[in-house]
């Protein structure tokens, strides 16, 4: 069955004719690039990546970043745009796959790399040529950062890494690691931690295993070992110890673009299950014929509709450098909350076809579990809010 369309929503306000132009070479790319092939990648548990270096060609990779180095110098608008079409693709791991490069792992070079460290790795990373991954989460450290047990010790001209890292997307296949350690293990808390760039193949540098994931299966998982992993000096991100701030600064982007791919996922099983219940026979009619099965898809067409708009209005918010931690705080809450909520509804009034493996619903149930988790998780966001009230 083809997918229905997801164009029935009016647009934002803060969208400008670029933006609109931009979610249409998306969608498109989208439309004709992915969806033919998403099943293959769930199978092979990675996205290959001659598709990224495509997208890099494109100008998907580098939305944000300077045209010297290929980027487009767009704002954050444009990067909810990104996340809400890779979203609808249905396939969230591989809307991962890309988001995790774009907004998770190169912003730490964008927002702290050298003049050197720029022109050495940003084009490669916005053309696709490299695809990057971002190494913080352990076994005792994924939100509460100051857990990390990893440590960077300076031997000369040297870091000296040691340590595991876990959950790490893009982990088995990327070509540079963005990665925290503890580089003053004496220090409390959170502090003592700075930032790496360490590139695969460095000698003692490895990927322990692929990890094996309820959902999100086209996006390639690992653990990660450092066992005396010696990285040049000039491949430390930004000041020594001060790690732990670019982590905080940029979870909040992962946050906004977890949330606006939620958004996509929402929009799209409601569009599919729409297209569902008026087509399924029962009882002498269709689904749709039933008024409780209307009424929660249109309440929650409204609820999403209200996550997409705060999406907006925080990615703007975030666009003209305004304060908004507690508003990405309550919409990674919201619609991680609310695009589970959507897809158990959809799944259950798909029936038992919901349930089997060839169902486009079944994989995005599995699929968006982790947003309420990953990035942060809604309890966590919840008490951000609660210290802003």
């Amino acid at each position: 069955m083809s997918q229905p369309s997801t164009n029935n929503s009016a647009e934002s306000p803060y969208l400008t004719p670029e933006h609109l132009m931009f979610r249409e070479q998306v969608r498109r790319f989208v439309e004709e690039e992915v969806k033919p092939h998403g099943d293959a990648w769930e199978e092979a548990g990675f996205v290959p990546r001659d598709v990224l270096r495509r997208m890099g060609e494109l100008g998907f990779l580098g939305i944000r970043y300077s045209q010297k180095y290929g980027g487009s110098e767009m704002d954050t608008i444009a990067t909810a745009i990104l996340a809400e079409e890779l979203g609808r693709s249905t396939y969230g791991g591989f809307a991962a796959t890309v988001l995790v490069h774009t907004d998770m792992s190169s912003p730490h070079l964008a927002n702290a790399g050298t003049p050197e460290q720029m022109a050495r790795w940003m084009p490669d990373m916005i053309a696709g040529r490299k695809i990057g991954a971002i190494a913080v989460t352990e076994p005792d450290a994924g939100s509460d950062v100051a857990g990390m047990r990893s440590t960077a010790r300076r031997d000369g001209d040297s870091y000296v890494i040691n340590g595991a890292k876990l959950y790490i997307t893009n982990g088995v296949h990327a070509d540079l690691y963005m990665v925290a350690a503890k580089t003053n293990p004496a220090a409390k808390g959170s502090r003592g931690i700075s930032m790496f760039v360490v590139e695969k193949g460095t000698p003692g540098f490895s990927v322990g295993r692929s990890l094996k994931k309820h959902g999100w299966l086209s996006s390639d998982t690992a653990e990660l070992i450092f066992d005396n992993c010696a990285v040049p000096a000039s491949n430390r991100l930004g000041e020594e110890n001060r790690g732990f701030y670019a982590v905080m600064k940029n979870f909040q982007n992962e946050r906004l673009v977890l949330a606006s791919q939620a958004m996509g996922e929402a929009e799209t099983a409601i569009a599919i299950t729409l297209n569902w219940v008026k087509q399924r026979k029962a009882f002498g009619g269709v689904l749709w014929d039933k008024q409780a099965i209307r009424q929660r898809l249109a309440m929650l067409a409204a609820k999403v509709e209200a996550g997409r708009a705060l999406v907006y209005q925080t990615a703007w918010l975030d666009s003209h450098k305004r304060d908004c931690v507690k508003e990405v705080s309550m919409v990674k809450a919201y619609c991680g909350e609310l695009v589970n909520e959507v897809m158990y509804d959809c799944q259950q009034f798909h029936g038992g076809s919901g349930y089997m493996r060839e169902a486009t619903i079944e994989r995005m149930v599995r699929d968006a579990r982790i947003q309420s988790i990953g990035g942060g998780t809604s309890e966590i966001m919840l008490e951000e809010i609660a210290k802003r009230m």
